[in-house]
Formats: C-alpha cells, structure tokens, sequence
C-alpha cells in the first residue's frame, strides 16, 4: 500500500470521535450461531478493532491486522477497556497475509484484494469458518473496490457456502474449509 494510503487511513482513524463498541459487523446479524467460541481467529483489515474484541469476549485468540497504526492503537485501547487479551499489528496487506497457522475464523469486513482469495482459504482450518463483506457493484455502481456480482461465490467457490448475499452496495458470505 501507498504511503499516502496509509496516511489517508490514519487520518480517517484519527479524525473518528469514538472507539465503536464490540460488535460482530451488522451484515453477519442472525448468524453469530456459527462463529465459534473456541479456537484462533484472523481479522483483516480489523480497523478499531470492534468485531476483534468481540471476537476475544466470544473465546477466540484473535489476531487482528490493519495498515492503519492509528486504529490498531485503537484496537489495541478497546481490549484493554473490554478486558480481553487480543493481538494487534500493522500489516501491509499488498505483502499478502501475516504469517500464521491455520485458523478456526477468518473474518474481513470492507476489504477486497483479490490477490489474497488463495491465501484466505489456505489460511482456513479445516472446518474453519469464512466471514467476509466486501463492497458490492450490485445495487451501487461500479468502482475500483466493488466486487462485480457473483464475485464472491466464485472466488470463495472450494469452500462450502454456508449463507450469501448481494444488494445495497454490498456483497458477503459465510463459508466453510472442508
């Protein structure tokens, strides 16, 4: 990622007024059954860390990553506050995944790289579970960062679909390694 990149992230982080409470992401709301309870997790792109935290409240050793140092400062002052013990670190995704072991949950909320589609799976547990939300072309209109329709589905297509959805300027899935 671009210097300016990261700085344009950092002075989003910045500019924010609160640290969000700890929160799976809304899109995810009415599934939070099948996110485990025990076991390692691995958010991309955490941000402030809230599905992070809620994750660790949750059992999960997680493992959060961000480009921005800024919000994983922030993520980092949302554990402590919430009394959980949570791993945070600024990560260049352009430089793929951080090293690591396989994972029980891999979650990423609001970012797409395709590059790592491989990556995500390989990275996955068997049995482990995909979350993943991502901008969408269908009912919004195209850009750089939207996925075209189907997108999703195809590229996570070795996992076994769980639950899907497009519309609104969005896209996500639930998938599991077999």
């Amino acid at each position: 990622m671009s210097e300016q990149d990261r700085t344009r992230w950092d002075t989003a982080y910045t500019d924010r007024d609160a640290v969000p409470a700890p929160a799976l992401p809304a899109v995810f709301d009415g599934h939070e059954q099948l996110f485990p309870h025990t076991g390692t997790a691995l958010e991309i792109a955490c941000g402030s860390g809230a599905a992070a935290v809620w994750l660790a409240q949750r059992g999960l050793d997680v493992h959060g990553v961000d480009v921005s140092e800024v919000a994983i400062d922030r993520a980092r002052a949302s554990a402590e506050r919430a009394g959980v013990t949570a791993r945070f670190e600024a990560v260049d995704l352009d430089d793929g995944l951080p090293p690591g072991g396989p994972v029980n949950l891999l979650l990423c909320n609001k970012f797409r790289d395709q590059r790592l589609d491989g990556q995500i799976v390989e990275r996955l547990a068997p049995g482990g579970l995909l979350a993943i939300c991502v901008l969408s072309e269908v009912g919004a209109a195209p850009g750089r960062f939207r996925a075209a329709p189907g997108e999703l589905r195809t590229a996570f297509g070795a996992l076994d679909e769980i639950a899907a959805g497009e519309g609104d300027g969005q896209a996500w899935l639930l998938a599991r390694r077999r």
